[in-house]
């Protein structure tokens, strides 16, 4: 096969404008901190797919967001107490990207055509990130605009799984949208599986549009988004639509080269989740109506700004952050056989807002980099109201107090570059995570087991220590030894089970379990993370990482049932692994591999999820220098991947192989 023809000898340069930003201070380097570029995101079609190449990355259980309730779709770093809610701040060019309800993430919002990369950082945010950063950051950066299409992507796959996505539009508009479809899998399977279960199913659609001009050497930019998700839950009568829209107006005047300048940013973002959930009849042969939550309006909105200088080899940035939510859910449950008999409302509001000072020093072979910040967390008016549906009869009307709490944090790090393109660095870090509205306020249920909410949720803070050595050159390599330690981490605490009735809580149905979530003492985890890279020739590449996380909880007072045991959710290792490599001038072949070790379900460690790999697999052949057709594979082997047990054992299990074709324009 002869190839391409080389470009003509005259090109026109096209222009691309990115959203307002501030140069980076540098400080970065001297972190635990891995970038993802447009290249590696377009391999996925779910940009948390993308993100777990780095180890430690997960969602809060296996599932991946083509799955995953919206509730599960929170993001943790380094496998050391992941959460629903999720313990590291995710943002979009500064803008917070977590729900305001909740703290999860809707990654289908965030379509990778409409990316240019992601940089993830582990270990607590402090400095500029503040709240939310408890175990890192996962900070993205949207496409730059430019004439014309910039990324298309349409494919079709088995189980009538369709997907297509766009991002174009001139030097000062960028319009990005996608859309998918799948029938879904059954997620419990065998014998196991009864007339209870149906298809785990997804129908999505979200859309952004971002405007950008340059007024009087201010770079000004706005942009809206909104998107819509439907999702069966995989029980018959159990499902979810989540939507919201945002709203982002950047002001930023950076320097004409390196750090300096300033930036303003207001946001506002509102969302929306109906969830039913449905008790499970032994056997698995029916379901009964559970639970009706058929609306959670909730609004975040905020502001940061941020001042850059440099004074000889010292760059500086002082700032500060205000973030408010307010938020409600309201639900119909309490089902005795002829339909639901009481009625619930709860909510409140909260605040988080803080400043902070960070520098970096970068001279010959140090860097040295550090920042703190103080931030004030408080939660108000809190209300649960239950009543019931037939006489609208006041059962239950908690208004609990509010609280507040000022939290100091801080992080510090240093580099030293030797000789040949290696290096040493060394950190220290604290950073901290308000409880969410949902965590304070909203039960839930999943089956027949139901979770308590606790207003008297306090922050949960972070201390870690890390050190590394790498190195740049024909192998790119680096390993990291941490030690991290979560005081008052926001945990799932089993307090009873079923079947038997329970204060606030009510019945729970046999084989069900109660739990509230509960600032359970703290748990402390060390581990080590590595990674390496390299190229074989011009034509192949590969890359290698793992990370192995001890960890373990101290349940004190408030549940020393928990001391001794491993945090739920949390392997001990994680590998991962891919190659890429092109035979042929046209043609591409691709392979990534994910190795997680055995995991438990539940915070009593009774539920034993099995160490699984999944293999994925794509390959390409190039038309032109932008376009692409391609076939891709999902679990590849169709190896049965645990993500899930019941209190009765009832297993559920990740998708099976999936084979999507599809056709890609990268530009």
């Amino acid at each position: 096969m002869p190839d391409l023809p080389p470009p003509p000898a005259t090109q026109v340069e096209a222009v691309v404008v990115h959203a307002p930003r501030l140069a980076p201070l540098g400080g970065e380097a001297a972190f635990s901190a891995v970038q993802i570029d447009a290249l590696e995101l377009k391999e996925t079609p779910r940009l948390d797919e993308a993100l777990k190449r780095a180890p430690g990355v997960s969602l809060f259980r296996r599932t991946g967001s083509g799955a995953a309730n919206p509730t599960t779709q929170g993001l943790s770093l380094r496998s050391i107490a992941p959460s629903g809610a999720g313990r590291a701040l995710v943002t979009l060019d500064g803008a917070p990207q977590n729900d305001p309800f909740g703290g999860w993430v809707i990654w289908s919002a965030l379509p990778p055509e409409g990316l240019d990369g992601a940089t993830v950082v582990r270990g607590a945010g402090a400095g500029p990130y503040g709240a939310g950063a408890l175990t890192g950051v996962v900070a993205l950066q949207e496409r730059g605009a430019r004439d014309g299409l910039a990324a298309f992507d349409i494919s079709a796959g088995e189980r009538d799984s369709y997907r297509a996505a766009i991002a174009g539009g001139t030097e000062h508009v960028l319009l990005t949208a996608a859309a998918s479809k799948t029938d879904g899998y059954y997620a419990v399977r065998g014998l196991q599986r009864g007339a209870a279960d149906e298809r785990v199913s997804l129908e999505d659609v979200s859309g952004a549009l971002r405007v950008q001009h340059e007024i009087g050497g201010v770079e000004a930019a706005a942009r809206v988004s909104a998107y819509r998700e439907i999702r069966g839950a995989g029980l018959v009568g159990a499902r979810s639509v989540a939507s919201g829209q945002s709203a982002t107006v950047t002001l930023a005047r950076s320097a004409e080269a390196g750090v300096g300048g300033w930036r303003l940013q207001a946001w506002v973002r509102e969302s929306d989740l109906k969830n039913s959930s449905a008790a499970v009849a032994a056997g698995r042969t029916g379901t009964t109506p559970a639970n009706d939550q058929y609306e959670t309006p909730a609004t975040g909105y905020g502001v940061n700004a941020a001042l850059q200088g440099r004074m000889a080899a010292v760059a500086w940035e002082v700032g500060a952050d205000l973030r408010w939510t307010d938020g409600r859910v309201r639900e119909r449950f309490r089902n005795l056989g002829a339909g639901f008999t009481r009625h619930r409302e709860a909510g409140g509001e909260t605040f988080v807002g803080g400043a902070y000072v960070e520098a970096a020093y970068d001279s010959g072979p140090w860097l040295l980099t550090g920042g703190a910040r103080i931030d004030r967390s408080e939660s108000s008016g809190a209300i649960r109201r239950e009543r019931d549906l037939q006489t609208g009869e006041v059962l239950l009307d908690l208004r609990p107090d509010g609280s507040s709490e000022t939290t100091p944090t801080a992080r510090f790090g240093a580099r030293y570059d030797l000789a040949d393109g290696r290096y040493v660095r060394a950190a220290a870090y604290a950073g901290f995570r308000p409880p969410t509205l949902n965590e304070l306020h909203r039960p839930f249920r999943v089956g027949n087991d139901i979770t308590e909410a606790n207003a008297a949720l306090k922050p949960e803070t972070l201390q870690g220590l890390e050190a590394g050595v790498g190195g740049e050159g024909p192998v790119r390599w680096s390993t990291t030894l941490f030690w991290n330690r979560i005081k008052d981490p926001i945990t799932n605490v089993t307090i009873g089970f079923g079947p038997g009735a329970f204060p606030t809580a009510g019945f729970v149905p046999a084989g069900g379990v109660l739990r509230q979530r509960r600032n359970a003492g703290e748990i402390e985890a060390w581990g080590v993370e590595g990674e390496a890279s390299g190229d074989l020739g011009a034509t192949a590449s590969w890359r290698l990482a793992a990370a192995y996380t001890d960890a373990e909880v101290d349940g004190g007072g408030a549940a020393p049932q928990l001391t001794g045991l491993r945090p739920a959710q949390t392997p001990k290792w994680t590998v991962t692994a891919g190659a890429d490599w092109r035979p042929l001038a046209r043609l591409t072949l691709a392979a990534d591999l994910r190795y997680e070790s055995a995991r438990w379900e539940d915070d009593l460690n009774s539920r034993r999820l099995n160490a699984g790999v999944q293999l994925d697999a794509r390959a390409a052949w190039r038309l032109s220098d932008t376009a692409e057709v391609y076939l891709a594979a999902e679990n590849l082997t169709d190896e049965e991947l645990e993500i899930g047990e019941t209190a009765d054992g009832v297993e559920s299990y990740l998708a099976p192989r999936t084979i999507r074709v599809g056709f890609s324009i990268r530009r």
